[in-house]
C-alpha cells in the first residue's frame, strides 16, 4: 500500500506543504507565542506532512483581541450588506478555482478520498459561501404595531433589528475539516460577526489554506483569525470573557465541557455533537437501492461522520437476505489511500482512531456479536480497517449504544407488527435517521415518530445548504445551514419610540 504515488500531487500542494504553517491573527501570519510547532501526518502512510504552529491560550488571547478590535473599531462594521455579500461570494469562487489543491490537501491530512473531496467537500463548501453571501442582504427586522395599555392615547413606532453577536469562537472537528469550517465561518460573516477559528489538531491544513484565500480578498484584518492547536486552545476560546458566542462541532463528551466552560459568562453556545443514527428497512423497500444506500450511510467517509447510519433495523422476514446483501456489497469496496481515485474505503484519521474502532469491534465480538463480514485491520501500513457488519447484537452492547466513528454497522431484526419506532429512538442521540420503504404513508408516519433532526427517506446523506441541520437530545443545540443558522449569529433588538 504505497500511497502517494497513486495520483501525482499538484505543484500547489507540494509548495503549500513546504511553506511555513503559522497562525492567522489580525491579518498577519505569525508564529505561536511559545514558538512551538506540531506535526500533521498522512493517515495512509503515517508519514509526516509538515509542521504547524502550535497555538495555545496566549495565542487565543491575541486572536480574540484582533477579532474584538475588528468588530468594535474596524471597517468591518461599516461594510454594507452588499459589500459583505460580495466578499463572501468571492471566497466561494476562490475555493472552486483551487478545488484540486484543497481536495488533495484534505485527503493527505484527513485520509479521505481526494476524488470525493473534489466532487463533494470543496464544491459544497463553495456553495455554502455562495448561499450565505445571498443572505447578507436579507437579514431584516420588522415593524410591529404595539399597544401600551397604560398609555391608551399613546402612539408608538416599534421595530426590531437583527444585529451581529460579536466575536465568535468556532471549534471544528477532523472528519470534514473544510466543510465544518465553512458551515461556521460563512453565516457568521454574513451576519457581520468576526471569527476566531480553531481547526482540529489532526487536520489543520485546509483551514490554513482557506486563510490564504481570505488574505487575498478585501476582508479587513482581524475579521477571520485561525489558530491551530489542541484541546487547551479550544478550552481557552470557550472560557474567554471577550468571546460572545461559541460554536462547536465534535463529540458529546467535549460538547459538555464546552458548555461548562462557557457558562461562566453565559455566552451563546451552539453544538453539533454525536449520533448513533438508525436506519429502518422494511420488506417492501427497493432492496437493491436499500442495500447500496444503507451501506453508504455508514461507510461514507470511513464511517467518520456524526450522521453515520450505524444501527440498522431490518424487517425480520428479509433480515438474513438483507444483511448478506449488505455484506457482499461492502466486501467489494476497494480499500486504499485517498489519493487513489479507485479507493472506496480510505484510512481512518489516526492511530488513535484505528485503536478506538478496533477496540469497539473486539468488545462487540467478546459480548457475543457476530461479524458477517469485516472486523479486522487491513494491511500493516496506514490506518485502514475493513468495513464491518455485526449481527446477533443486544441493546445493551457498547457497539449498539455508543458512537464508534468508523465503518461499522450493527443490524437487528424487527417485528413489523410492533414496528421499529421504540428501537430507533432507544438512544441518547437524535441527529439523523433513514427510512427505506415503497409505502410513502408509512415513511411519513415513521419520519414524524423518530426523534432526530434529519430523516432521509429512500436516500441518505442528501444534504443541501438551505436545509437546517442539527440534533435532538444529546446531539446538540441549535441548527446549522439554512436560514436557521443565522439565528446562531444574530441578536434581536426591539426599539419602541413614543411619537
Amino acid at each position: 500500500m504505497t500511497a502517494v504515488a497513486e495520483t501525482r500531487l499538484a505543484d500547489s500542494v507540494t509548495e503549500f506543504l513546504a511553506s511555513p504553517k503559522q497562525l492567522l491573527i489580525g491579518g498577519e501570519w505569525v508564529p505561536a507565542a511559545s514558538g512551538r510547532t506540531f506535526t500533521t501526518e498522512d493517515p495512509a502512510t503515517s508519514r509526516v506532512l509538515t509542521e504547524v504552529a502550535h497555538g495555545a491560550a496566549e495565542d487565543i488571547d491575541r486572536a480574540v483581541a484582533a477579532a474584538r478590535k475588528a468588530f468594535d473599531d474596524g471597517p468591518w462594521r461599516r461594510f454594507t450588506p452588499s459589500q459583505r455579500q460580495r466578499v463572501i461570494w468571492q471566497i466561494g469562487e476562490k475555493l472552486l478555482e483551487r478545488a484540486e489543491q484543497f481536495a488533495q490537501l484534505e485527503s493527505l491530512d484527513n485520509g479521505k478520498s481526494a476524488a470525493i473531496a473534489q466532487a463533494v467537500d470543496v464544491p459544497w463548501s463553495a456553495d455554502v459561501f455562495h448561499y450565505y453571501a445571498g443572505w447578507a442582504t436579507k437579514i431584516e427586522g420588522r415593524t410591529i404595531p404595539v399597544s401600551v395599555p397604560w398609555v391608551p392615547d399613546g402612539q408608538f413606532h416599534a421595530y426590531t433589528l437583527r444585529e451581529p453577536v460579536g466575536v465568535c469562537g468556532q471549534i471544528v472537528p477532523w472528519n470534514f475539516p473544510l466543510l465544518m469550517a465553512t458551515w461556521k465561518i460563512a453565516p457568521a460573516l454574513a451576519a457581520g460577526n468576526t471569527v476566531v477559528l480553531k481547526p482540529a489538531e489532526q487536520t489543520p491544513l485546509t483551514a490554513l489554506l482557506l486563510g490564504e484565500i481570505i488574505q487575498e480578498l478585501d476582508l479587513p484584518p482581524g475579521v477571520v483569525n485561525i489558530v491551530p492547536g489542541f484541546g487547551d486552545a479550544g478550552a481557552a476560546i470557550a472560557a474567554h470573557e471577550d468571546v460572545d458566542k461559541v460554536a462547536f462541532t465534535g463529540s458529546t463528551e467535549v460538547g459538555k465541557l464546552i458548555v461548562a466552560a462557557a457558562g461562566g459568562d453565559l455566552k451563546k453556545v451552539s453544538l453539533e455533537l454525536g449520533g448513533k443514527s438508525p436506519q429502518v428497512i422494511y420488506a417492501d423497500a427497493d432492496l437493491e437501492l436499500a442495500i447500496a444506500g444503507s451501506s453508504a450511510a455508514w461507510m461514507f467517509n470511513q464511517g467518520q461522520s456524526c450522521v453515520a447510519g450505524s444501527r440498522m433495523f431490518i424487517e425480520e422476514s428479509i433480515f438474513d437476505e438483507f444483511t448478506q446483501g449488505v455484506a457482499e456489497h461492502v466486501k467489494q469496496a476497494k480499500i486504499g489511500p485517498g489519493l487513489d481515485p479507485a479507493s472506496q474505503i480510505c484510512p481512518l484519521v489516526s492511530q488513535e482512531q484505528l485503536d478506538r474502532v478496533s477496540g469497539y469491534v473486539q468488545q462487540g465480538l467478546s459480548d457475543g456479536a457476530r461479524a458477517v463480514t469485516g472486523g479486522n485491520r487491513h494491511g500493516d501500513v496506514g490506518y485502514f480497517i475493513e468495513p464491518t457488519v455485526l449481527v446477533d447484537v443486544a441493546p445493551e452492547m457498547s457497539v449498539v449504544r455508543e458512537e464508534i466513528f468508523g465503518p461499522v454497522v450493527v443490524a437487528t431484526p424487527f417485528d413489523p407488527e410492533r414496528g421499529a419506532k421504540a428501537e430507533a429512538n432507544d438512544t441518547p442521540y437524535g441527529l439523523a435517521a433513514g427510512v427505506w420503504t415503497r409505502d410513502i404513508s408509512k415513511a411519513h408516519r415513521l419520519a414524524r415518530e423518530i426523534k432526530a433532526g434529519t430523516v432521509w427517506v429512500n436516500c441518505y446523506n442528501a444534504f443541501d445548504s438551505a436545509l437546517p441541520f442539527g440534533g435532538y437530545k444529546q446531539s446538540g443545540w441549535g441548527r446549522e445551514l439554512g436560514e436557521k443558522a443565522l439565528d446562531l449569529y444574530t441578536e434581536h433588538k426591539s426599539i419602541n419610540v413614543q411619537l
